[in-house]
C-alpha cells in the first residue's frame, strides 16, 4: 500500500482503539431493514456522542459543538437547490432549441456537471444535512436521487451507511468488497477469468470504467427494488420510471432516435466518470482495519482510513464538499458549506494527539489510489 503523505508525527501510540460511541443505530443491520427502518437508521447519522468514560473524540466533538458547525444551513442548500434547478432547466431548453444536430452533443458535458450536483444534493440529504425533518430528507432524497438521477436513493443509502460505518473494512464496507474491481491481494488471489484479467490490469483500466458507472448506478438502484416491499418500491419504481420518460421525452423531441442515444451514452459516460472522481480521492490506498485486529474507535475509524484534498473554492465545488472527507466521516450530519471551517479544528486536534491526518493534492489522490490498485493487482501478473 502506499504510504499517504501525513501532516502528523509518530502516531504509534494513536493505534490503540478509542471508546467513542459509534455513530449508526445498527448499520450492519440496515441491509435487512424495512424500508421505514432503513430511512430512521439513515435520517440518525449523526456525530456520536461522548461515552461516560469519555474519548479521543469527545473533545473535539465539543469544541465542533460550541462553534455551530453541527447547526443546519437551510438556507444554503435551498439557494443550491434552486440554482441547480434553473441550470438544468437552461440545458434542457439549449438542448430543445438547438434541435437536430451533432452541435447538441456539447450540451452533455454542462448537463453530466449538473448531474453531479444533483447527486451531492441527494448525497447530503441522506446525511440529514439538509434539514432535521425525515420527510423531509427523504423527498429531497426522492426528487434529486430517483427522479432527476434514476438513482434509487434507498440503495445508495443502504450501501452508504454501511461504508460510514465501517470504512475500508473489507467484510463490512461494501465499497472495498469484491466486484468490478478488488481492493486486497487476497481478494485478488481468488479471481479466475476474465475477472483475473481485469484485476491485474485494473489500475490502469479504473478511469475507463467509470464511464459505464452511469449506467450502473441506474441497474443497481432497479435491482434493488425486490428488496423495497409494498408502497415504499413501488414509489421508488414510480419515479426511476419517471425519469427515463422524462429524458426520454427531451431527447427524442429534439433529436432524432440515433442522436438521442448517443446523446444519452456520453451524458452517462462523463456523469460517472465525474462522480467516480469525486468520489475516488477518498479512501483508496488508505488504512484499512484488520478484520481479526482490534476494535477501532470512531476517531481511529474515520481519520485513518481517510483522505482530504487540498485545494480552494473550485476544489469544494468539483468534489461537492468530499475533498473534506475526514471531517465529512467524523461529522457526517454537518452541513456541506462547515466542513471547510471544521478542517483547521480537526487538524489541529489530530496533531495534537499524534493521529495521522492525510491531505494531499487532486492529482496525487489519484496516484495514491491507482498506485494501490496497482500493488493488489501485482501477484497476478
Amino acid at each position: 500500500m502506499p504510504q499517504a503523505t501525513t501532516t502528523a508525527t509518530d502516531a504509534s501510540g494513536a493505534r490503540a482503539a478509542t471508546a467513542a460511541a459509534p455513530p449508526y443505530p445498527d448499520a450492519g443491520a440496515a441491509r435487512t431493514a424495512a424500508p421505514e427502518a432503513l430511512h430512521e437508521a439513515v435520517h440518525a447519522q449523526r456525530a456520536p456522542t461522548a461515552t461516560p468514560g469519555g474519548s479521543d473524540f469527545a473533545p473535539l466533538l465539543k469544541t465542533v459543538k460550541e462553534q455551530g458547525l453541527l447547526d443546519r444551513r437551510t438556507g444554503w442548500y435551498a439557494a443550491t437547490i434552486a440554482v441547480n434547478a434553473l441550470a438544468l432547466a437552461a440545458v434542457v431548453t439549449g438542448i430543445e432549441l438547438l434541435g437536430d444536430t451533432w452541435w447538441t452533443l456539447l450540451l452533455a458535458a454542462p448537463l453530466a456537471v449538473l448531474w453531479t450536483r444533483t447527486a451531492f444534493v441527494g448525497h447530503d440529504a441522506g446525511h440529514a444535512q439538509i434539514t432535521g425533518s425525515r420527510r423531509a430528507s427523504r423527498i429531497i432524497g426522492l426528487v434529486h436521487g430517483n427522479l432527476l438521477l434514476g438513482m434509487n436513493e434507498a440503495w445508495w443509502n443502504d450501501k452508504h451507511v454501511r461504508h460510514h460505518a465501517n470504512p475500508n473494512h473489507v467484510d463490512k464496507d461494501p465499497d472495498v468488497g469484491v466486484g468490478a474491481l478488488v481492493w486486497t491481494q487476497r481478494q485478488a488471489a481468488q479471481r479466475e477469468g476474465f475477472a483475473r484479467w481485469l484485476t491485474r490490469h485494473q489500475a490502469r483500466l479504473f478511469f475507463p470504467m467509470l464511464l459505464l458507472e452511469g449506467i450502473a448506478l441506474k441497474i443497481s438502484g432497479f435491482r434493488f427494488l425486490r428488496r423495497q416491499p409494498g408502497r415504499e418500491g413501488v414509489l421508488s419504481g414510480l419515479l426511476m420510471v419517471a425519469h427515463l420518460a422524462l429524458w426520454a421525452t427531451v431527447l427524442l423531441t429534439a433529436l432524432p432516435a440515433g442522436k438521442a442515444v448517443v446523446f444519452a451514452l456520453v451524458l452517462h459516460a462523463l456523469f460517472g466518470l465525474h462522480l467516480g472522481m469525486a468520489f475516488a480521492p477518498n479512501h483508496k490506498g488508505m488504512e484499512m482495519p484488520d478484520p481479526d485486529g482490534d476494535r477501532w474507535g470512531h476517531l481511529q475509524r474515520q481519520v485513518l482510513t481517510s483522505r482530504n484534498v487540498r485545494g480552494a473554492v473550485l476544489t469544494d465545488w468539483f468534489l461537492g464538499g468530499l475533498n473534506y472527507q475526514i471531517e465529512h466521516h467524523l461529522f457526517p450530519s454537518m452541513p456541506r458549506p462547515h466542513l471547510r471551517r471544521a478542517q483547521p479544528l480537526v487538524k489541529e486536534y489530530c496533531r495534537g494527539i499524534a493521529m495521522p491526518y492525510t491531505e494531499t493534492g487532486l492529482v496525487e489522490s489519484y496516484r495514491q489510489g491507482l498506485a494501490h490498485m496497482h500493488e493488489v493487482g501485482e501477484p497476478l501478473r
